[in-house]
């Protein structure tokens, strides 16, 4: 999903448009992880995009996401891109280290 939001409303104050922002992100998320996984998968993993316009986009973890979104909003940036793609993931199994040598 990739999406425009521009937090300037004529009616509705600023910090009730960025909390229904967020409210939108949270609800697209949870609506992605009820889909059923892959066989092989385990889990869903989410690769997200955020930033003032599509060119300007960096990677952000998911769980940075709204603090991204309040430090845009502290510098009057209103307009900001984001984007999320989804990827079915399987837990990776822990290496175990192999000693060589006693001492």
């Amino acid at each position: 999903m990739k999406k425009t939001f521009k937090l300037q409303h004529p009616k509705i104050k600023l910090p009730r448009v960025v909390d229904s922002v967020k409210h939108e992100i949270r609800k697209f998320l949870k609506k992605e992880r009820a889909k059923t996984l892959p066989a092989e998968a385990k889990y869903w993993g989410f690769d997200c995009k955020f930033g003032e316009s599509e060119e300007t986009a960096i990677e952000v973890h998911l769980s940075s996401l709204t603090k991204s979104i309040d430090e845009l909003v502290e510098n009057n940036i209103t307009p900001f891109m984001w984007k999320l793609l989804l990827k079915p993931l399987r837990p990776v199994a822990p290496r175990r280290h192999r000693r060589t040598s006693y001492q």
